[in-house]
C-alpha cells in the first residue's frame, strides 16, 4: 500500500494530459515543488476542478507511485485568483509564478519557496495597486535568494510584504532589479 501525504499546496500551473486528466504543478510547504497527475479533473462537473484551478490554495492528499505523484483528493481553501482585484495583479502573479517555474526545472524539495509565494499572493490581494510592482520585485528577489542565486541583504521575513518593506523596495528599485537580472543570468536562463 502506498503512503498518502496530506499537505497544503498552491497550484502554480496546470496543463492538459489526455482527454480528461491534467498535469498540475503544486508548491507545498513540506514537499516543495511537485508535479502531480490529476485524473478526471477536466471532465464537466469534476469535483476537484475548483481546488486545482490556477492560483488556488488547497488541502491535498498526494500519493507517490512508480510513475510520479498522483492526486488522491483536494479541498479548496483559498482562491487567490478571485481575490486578486484586477488584471494587473493577475499578470504580476503570473510573472512571479512563471519565474519560479523557469528557475526550478522539475521538482524541488525547497520548502522556503512556499511562504514567499503565499505571502506574495496575500499581499497582491490586500495592497493598493501602486504597491504591486514593489511586491513583485521583492518576491522575485526572495525566490532568487532562496534558490542561491542572490546573496545580498533582503529586508523582512520571506512571507512578509508590508508597506514599509515595499517602500524600501521602491527606494532601492534599481539595485533590486539589477540583482534580479544578475540572478537570472547566473541561473543560465
Amino acid at each position: 500500500m502506498r503512503h498518502k501525504y496530506e499537505t497544503r499546496g498552491i497550484v502554480l500551473s496546470r496543463s492538459p494530459l489526455g482527454e480528461a486528466n491534467a498535469f498540475v504543478t503544486l508548491l507545498t510547504p513540506e514537499l516543495g515543488l511537485v508535479c502531480v497527475r490529476a485524473q478526471g479533473v477536466r471532465k464537466s462537473g469534476a469535483k476537484l476542478a475548483s481546488a486545482l484551478a490556477t492560483f488556488a490554495e488547497s488541502s491535498l492528499v498526494l500519493v507517490r507511485g512508480r510513475e510520479g505523484w498522483r492526486l488522491a483528493g483536494a479541498v479548496l481553501e483559498e482562491n487567490w485568483f478571485s481575490k486578486l482585484r484586477n488584471a494587473d495583479a493577475h499578470h504580476s502573479a503570473a510573472r512571479v509564478s512563471g519565474l519560479l517555474l523557469r528557475l526550478v526545472a522539475g521538482e524541488a524539495q525547497d520548502i522556503s519557496l512556499f511562504p514567499i509565494m503565499r505571502g506574495f499572493f496575500e499581499a497582491l490581494s490586500g495592497l493598493p495597486e501602486e504597491m504591486h510592482e514593489a511586491a513583485e520585485i521583492l518576491a522575485a528577489l526572495r525566490i532568487l535568494a532562496a534558490l542561491g542565486l542572490d546573496v545580498g541583504d533582503i529586508p523582512g521575513d520571506a512571507s512578509e510584504f508590508t508597506e514599509p518593506l515595499l517602500a524600501v523596495a521602491v527606494k532601492d528599485r534599481a539595485d533590486y532589479i539589477s540583482r534580479i537580472n544578475h540572478g537570472i543570468t547566473a541561473s543560465g536562463l
